[in-house]
């Protein structure tokens, strides 16, 4: 079993939906090391130790912490050292709050994921259609769950979207793109907010090819 390295836990996504989500999968082919105070804990080395990173954490040390976890000067490992992880040939899956940036907040970061965050609508009933055939999508139908409906204004003009979602006051959003960066892979799913969202199967299948895809696999 490969373990994965998964960075988790702040303000508005506490780190207990995203380790209820994942320990609930006993078929997954993956160990997760969960990280929380990565400002403490990530350096490059250990960012070295794993194919594969997953993001679910905005810019907040931890939930009852919510200075910046990027600090120039203290911060070990921050969007630059991310890139060059992945443009090495590692993978980045980043996930709902792994994609709350701002340029204003952390510009560097959404250089990184290819996108800037737009708010959301309350939470509500949400959509996911494919808008292209992608491997990700394998196995997985259009399905719909209850989640916030993030808008995402693209950046990366090199971002391929391949799902998109759609809710009733949130209109039509990019919720799942893919980048190659140097060697390495990265991609973004925009769902993900409840506890429910990660024990949904077609969700859970969507992040397991993800995952892979990141990986190369």
């Amino acid at each position: 079993m490969e373990n994965v390295l998964v960075l988790c836990d702040d303000l508005w996504h506490p780190a207990e939906v995203i380790e209820k989500g994942l320990a609930s999968w006993c078929d997954s082919p993956y160990g997760f090391d969960i990280v929380k105070a990565a400002k403490d804990i990530l350096t490059p080395a250990r960012l070295a130790r794993y194919r594969l990173v997953v993001c679910c954490k905005s810019n907040n040390v931890i939930a009852s912490n919510t200075a910046p976890w990027f600090e120039p000067g203290v911060t070990e490992v921050g969007p630059e050292e991310f890139k060059a992880y992945i443009e090495a040939g590692g993978g980045f899956l980043a996930v709902h709050s792994g994609l709350a940036y701002t340029e204003d907040r952390c510009p560097d970061y959404v250089q990184l994921v290819g996108a800037a965050f737009r708010g959301h609508p309350p939470r509500c009933e949400v959509r996911l259609q494919a808008r292209t055939v992608h491997p990700i999508l394998d196995g997985v139908p259009d399905f719909c769950v209850r989640d916030e409906h993030y808008r995402m204004e693209m950046i990366a003009a090199d971002a391929e979207v391949f799902l998109e979602s759609r809710s009733e006051n949130g209109g039509t959003q990019p919720a799942g793109y893919t980048r190659t960066l140097g060697k390495g892979r990265l991609c973004a799913l925009t769902p993900g907010h409840t506890l429910d969202v990660w024990e949904n199967e077609h969700f859970r299948r969507l992040f397991s090819n993800a995952a892979a895809w990141c990986m190369g696999k």
